[in-house]
């Protein structure tokens, strides 16, 4: 098997860093926010050595990926595009998708869209939703104290200074914070009006055991680099989205589908997401399994790579024996 690769692609008008490893049928793996192409580093070899091409892109305003300056060039049909041309760059005749947080909604999508050219999809942490019927921000939370993170994102310039601050708190708070590791009492998705997006957040004195150090330096390094603008532009064009998949409201996504979560992730407890989960069959009626993992947090392939890497094997292992 060769080695773990790295190189550039261009695709959809944009130069794309990606790691690939392996030889077979193509799977790609689409991070979230504040990740990247690093993130899936459990399960680059695993999925490699199952006898599959596995490529993990960083995302579009990640990493090493270009970040165009426009926010309207972070729109679902631009990241979905971005992962139509890479399949096309790779000289593949088609792919599974996999996602995680913000990749999951890029992964749902690119099999609604294009289910000719993604044959299967997995969600990690985010299930299928669909269009709702009003524009996305009207319906988040907001009160006189407080408001849902997505909308405290969305003016910009606000974000990137409070993430930038200390890049290396940032890093460390938000991944302990929205894990399985953090107290129950952690608050994690309302932001205060007197504060940001950090100040419920604690540094915390020892990383949780599925996090070392060098995977926090990692990070530590992109983002001081490249800032949070890139990632946080995928925010600010929630209701743009809406308004561009007018065409698809009620559609289903027609490709088998797995679904992963852990039961401790901020993004599924809340009853309307979890009843969203219970009726995941309905949008997407080839969904062959939905996996609750205990005690897990929102970094689901990182937390519990075992667990998600036998999971997608499976999953891979039937779609390929069809």
């Amino acid at each position: 098997m060769p080695p773990l690769q790295h190189r550039f692609v261009q695709t959809n008008s944009i130069r794309m860093h990606v790691a690939e490893h392996g030889e077979g049928p193509l799977v790609l793996l689409c991070h979230g926010f504040p990740e990247s192409w690093y993130s899936w580093r459990h399960q680059l070899n695993a999925l490699a050595q199952g006898g599959y091409r596995v490529v993990a892109p960083d995302m579009r305003g990640y990493g090493q990926t270009d970040a165009p300056a426009a926010i309207t060039a972070y729109s679902m049909l631009h990241l979905v595009g971005d992962m139509v041309g890479l399949v096309l760059a790779l000289g593949a005749p088609n792919a599974v998708v996999v996602g995680h947080d913000w990749g999951a909604p890029v992964a749902w999508h690119c099999a609604l869209l294009r289910p000719d050219l993604f044959t299967g999809v997995a969600a990690l942490s985010v299930p299928f939703r669909g269009r709702g019927p009003v524009l996305p921000t009207t319906a988040m939370p907001c009160t006189d104290d407080s408001e849902f993170y997505q909308l405290y994102f969305q003016e910009p310039g606000k974000a990137e200074r409070e993430l930038a601050n200390d890049v290396r708190r940032t890093v460390r708070a938000l991944l302990y914070g929205a894990s399985g590791d953090a107290p129950a009492s952690q608050q994690i998705t309302m932001v205060p009006r007197d504060g940001g997006f950090l100040t419920r957040l604690v540094d915390p004195a020892e990383l949780p055991a599925w996090l070392h150090q060098d995977d926090v330096d990692f990070y530590v390094s992109e983002f001081e680099r490249t800032g949070f603008r890139g990632g946080l532009n995928w925010y600010r064009n929630i209701d743009r989205n809406w308004e561009l998949l007018a065409a698809y409201a009620g559609a289903k996504i027609s490709v088998p589908a797995l679904f992963i979560a852990g039961d401790r992730d901020p993004v599924v407890t809340s009853p309307a997401v979890q009843k969203v989960i219970a009726s995941l069959a309905g949008p997407v009626p080839r969904l062959q399994r939905s996996l609750m993992l205990p005690g897990c947090g929102h970094w689901t392939q990182q937390e519990r790579p075992q667990a998600v890497n036998d999971a997608l094997l499976e999953f891979l292992a039937a779609l390929h024996a069809r």
